[in-house]
């Protein structure tokens, strides 16, 4: 009787969670080199969940593709080819049409304010817009702009006649309506379409620009707020439903807006330095726009609001509420445009 009794307290004294738990080794996946700033995001990121499953769950970052190209990092993770994945929705026009709002043009002015916006306000949308997988949060980089190897984009129609690589969906729109032709490649290729004529500027960010070594292919930069990209971490569902509620804790503590805030100050901080590096170089003219100029890009930009508008509705939910919700958002972390 004794024995039995002793038993018992000795099975009440190990929880099902320490006695349970398996140990997960995550593969992680994204696209761009590994002297990124997001490959320490990432790699953070594990080592916060590591620490908040106990130890049971481990991850390796991959970077620069290893594992798939970056259109497919988000079927990887549906498919299991990696457990979480760097995602830009626009790379995919049309499959992803809500969080496209976070592409407009002139809407968010801050990286770490518009990701906690963005991710604050997408989450009640991700789960029936990217339901292949668990949704981890949204981010997006610092504002940016043009830059050009063969003149410099002032007016919107300077833009026609150009080959243009955009961003994403949304800034692909934007050059087709001002007359230009777009080139479409991932960011590690924009260096190498550029230099053999393929395409005469693009779409990207200030810091990203050099270290792909963009700079050395473009001359003109435009330094005005015209856009940013929306970009998401994903898990494989299998994976994270395999996992004990302590260890689903503790990816869902590291799948909050709070850290898409540090992934996004980490990332725009990067971005941010990158406009002075440009500006040292002296082969290249770093010009701002007046507010004339401003005032006919964002009138120009309109129509994109309308397109957006028309793919959120064959998705199922009311444009003007949810853009609206999107500015209420972005302004409570102080990250709305004027």
């Amino acid at each position: 009787m004794r024995k039995a009794c002793l038993a018992l307290l000795l099975a009440a004294s190990v929880t099902p969670a320490f006695a349970q738990d398996k140990t997960f080794d995550l593969k992680v996946s994204h696209w761009v080199p590994a002297s990124h700033p997001l490959q320490k995001s990432l790699e953070d990121w594990v080592a916060a969940v590591n620490k908040d499953s106990g130890g049971t769950i481990t991850g390796k970052v991959f970077p620069a593709q290893q594992l798939g190209k970056a259109f497919d990092h988000y079927d990887m993770a549906r498919d299991g080819i990696a457990d979480v994945t760097y995602v830009n929705p626009g790379y995919q026009p049309g499959r992803f049409p809500i969080i496209g709002a976070g592409e407009l043009p002139f809407l968010i002015s801050d990286a770490k304010g518009g990701s906690m916006g963005l991710d604050a306000w997408y989450r009640k949308y991700a789960e029936k817009e990217m339901k292949d997988v668990k949704y981890c949060l949204a981010f997006v980089h610092s504002p940016s702009s043009f830059h050009s190897r063969t003149k410099k984009i002032v007016m919107p129609e300077d833009v026609k006649g150009m080959k243009i690589r955009p961003a994403h969906a949304t800034m692909a729109n934007f050059v087709t309506s001002l007359g230009g032709t777009n080139v479409q490649s991932s960011a590690p290729e924009v260096r190498d379409i550029i230099e053999r004529g393929v395409a005469d500027a693009v779409t990207f960010p200030w810091g990203s620009l050099v270290l792909f070594g963009i700079d050395k292919v473009t001359k003109y930069d435009m330094d005005a707020p015209l856009y940013t990209t929306t970009f998401v971490f994903v898990m494989n569902k299998d994976k994270y439903n395999a996992m004990s509620d302590k260890q689903k804790a503790a990816i869902d503590k590291n799948c909050s807006t709070e850290m898409a805030g540090v992934v996004g100050e980490h990332w725009g901080k990067f971005e941010d330095a990158g406009i002075d590096k440009v500006k040292a170089e002296s082969d290249h003219e770093v010009y701002k726009l007046t507010s004339d100029q401003t005032a006919a890009w964002k009138k120009a930009a309109e129509p994109l609001v309308k397109t957006w508008g028309d793919g959120a509705k064959k998705a199922g939910i009311d444009p003007d509420a949810a853009l609206a919700d999107l500015k209420a958002s972005l302004k409570k972390y102080n990250a709305l445009a004027e």
